[in-house]
């Protein structure tokens, strides 16, 4: 599993850290600090309960190898 993040969308709410603080890292002023990482072997779920925790939606989930992602893309 990857997680994608759009860092420009990031308004400092920081629920994906409450939720995962081992996966979600934030920077000194609490903004997510990354653009992105491919997730450890069974931190899955705390990956996706943090990415839903995000109220913007900016980062994404994408699974290996079925390449579903969350959220889906909008039609």
């Amino acid at each position: 599993m990857k997680i994608v993040i759009d860092r420009q969308g990031c308004v400092g709410h920081a629920r994906c850290q409450a939720v995962a603080p081992e996966l979600y890292a934030l920077d000194e002023v609490g903004y997510i600090d990354t653009d992105g990482f491919d997730v450890p072997v069974g931190m899955e779920g705390p990956a996706r309960n943090g990415a839903k925790a995000c109220p913007e939606r900016i980062i994404r989930t994408i699974d290996d190898p079925s390449g579903k992602v969350w959220p889906p893309e909008k039609a």
